[in-house]
């Protein structure tokens, strides 16, 4: 047996549809980018892109005119724009996740999707520092929270959780860009070397840096492919950790809580998981990747948000519990008021989405049922945005004085820059989706039974490893097995 051939006693399946070639995983991922693009796929491109610019129109007028046409206000200063930046910084946390921290426990299955939520992540993290540096209200002085010395002997405040917000998030952006790139190396040289227009070759050749595939650049690969996944793995924790220092290390009923740190990274992993969900079952539709996105992948994604949306679940309940056992009768006016008061709608559509709707997936028949999983997906999400906003405008709204005490409204501008932003991610995912390998070709072929040299296939005697023999094995295999996604499906 090789050692990635599955345990079929424990109720083990395949990673890759049975008879699938090391050829065909080849060109199922690369055709995507050699052919022209689908019609829904423009489709879906003119209207994110529409968004796009009406981001642009917005950003322009609101950086003209000042924060002022938000609807941000006395009390509520941070509404929607700080929202929105913990909402995607959430949701770009899967990518590290599945790409660092099940690599270092040798869990294959993230094969399939690992270069979907690296992609994700990037495009995320670019989406959430778009509403700090708004924020700041004059976006060319942004550099100031750097360490960079002046003639105005102005210095950055370290002791600020806010500076602690920009050396976080932007040390999780260079390692995840970083991350995501060492791992396309390979695929980019299999594009290049599969191009026939001499530009395509030489702008593949170019992102590929020389790669031949030699022993050498394999060792160096896996070495730095290795480094990467350990410095990446404490991010997991720590970025969402800090942005959730930003509420924690205030005063503020409703944030002086020290629960936050493990309660933000349980909800970003548990949002992002549903994200990448969402965005791996419609390209899976349309581009036909049944035979590598098997519902074994798709299954293990709603169990690890079923654990997820079940801590986040127990976090709401210890929220309520300890206000209740601090005897602060602030903390507790905050929490019985989220839950009856102004905003008693946002609240228990939050526990709806992030608590209610999860609890599907205990049973096995909806937890394979792909429009089940689409759907909740999608509600999750609604709901982790909903319960961003719970915890800054229902704790700023009622502070301690009734004197101070207002509510929020969203404008025109507060919406339209969110949906730009949902724009701005769609139109970068959609050409990563055009024009870069979806799935991390070389990986996915690693994971395979047949790419162990000590494979002896049944009624076989092995090969000697070369990938012709291979490719004529499971060539040979192919045609004894069809259709293979489905039969394989059923089998499970």
């Amino acid at each position: 047996m090789a050692y990635n051939e599955p345990i079929t006693e424990l109720g083990e399946g395949t990673l890759v549809s049975k008879g699938t070639s090391f050829r065909e995983i080849t060109e199922i991922v690369s055709k995507v980018t050699e052919q022209k693009a689908p019609r829904g796929w423009w489709i879906l491109f003119g209207i994110s892109a529409t968004f796009t610019a009406v981001l642009g129109a917005t950003v322009g007028y609101l950086v003209w005119t000042g924060i002022g046409v938000w609807g941000n206000n006395s009390p509520v200063a941070w509404a929607w724009d700080i929202t929105n930046f913990v909402w995607w910084i959430g949701i770009g946390h899967a990518g590290t996740l599945i790409s660092a921290v099940l690599y270092l426990f040798r869990q294959y299955w993230r094969t399939a999707i690992n270069r979907f939520s690296e992609a994700m992540t990037i495009f995320a993290v670019i989406c959430a520092l778009l509403f700090p540096t708004i924020h700041t209200g004059r976006p060319w002085f942004i550099y100031y929270p750097l360490p960079i010395p002046n003639s105005m002997n102005m210095w950055p405040n370290f002791k600020s959780p806010l500076l602690w917000d920009v050396f976080a998030v932007s040390t999780y952006f260079t390692v995840s860009l970083l991350f995501w790139y060492v791992g396309l190396i390979p695929d980019f040289a299999t594009l290049r070397d599969r191009a026939t227009h001499k530009v395509r070759r030489w702008i593949y050749g170019f992102l590929a840096l020389g790669w031949r595939g030699s022993n050498r650049h394999w060792s160096n690969y896996e070495r730095s492919y290795l480094i990467l996944a350990a410095l990446s793995t404490p991010l997991v924790l720590s970025v969402h950790s800090v942005v959730s220092f930003d509420f924690a290390t205030s005063v503020e009923p409703g944030w002086h809580t020290t629960i936050f740190p493990p309660y933000f990274v349980a909800g970003a992993v548990f949002s992002g998981f549903a994200m990448v969900m969402t965005l791996l079952l419609i390209a899976r539709t349309v581009y036909g990747l049944h035979d590598l996105v098997r519902i074994r992948h798709l299954e293990l994604m709603n169990k690890i948000m079923l654990t997820t949306g079940s801590l986040v679940g127990y976090a709401y309940a210890m929220e309520f519990f300890i206000a209740w056992y601090s005897g602060n009768p602030y903390e507790r006016y905050v929490f019985i008021n989220r839950a009856t008061g102004d905003y008693w709608w946002a609240y228990w559509s939050m526990i709806t989405c992030n608590v209610i709707s999860p609890q599907l997936f205990w049973f096995k028949k909806l937890r394979r049922s792909i429009p089940v999983m689409f759907v909740v997906s999608i509600i999750i999400n609604i709901g982790m945005w909903f319960e961003r906003f719970v915890i800054i405008v229902t704790s700023l709204h009622n502070d301690y004085l009734p004197s101070a005490w207002g509510n929020f409204s969203p404008t025109l501008f507060d919406i339209t820059t969110f949906l730009g932003s949902l724009g701005l991610f769609f139109t970068a995912f959609l050409l990563f989706l055009r024009w870069m390998p979806m799935i991390a070709i070389a990986e996915v072929k690693m994971v395979i039974p047949e790419a162990d040299p000590h494979y002896h296939p049944e009624g076989g005697h092995g090969h000697d490893g070369s990938p012709h023999q291979m490719d004529e094995e499971h060539d040979a295999a192919t045609a004894e097995a069809t259709p293979k996604a489905k039969a394989d499906e059923e089998e499970e």
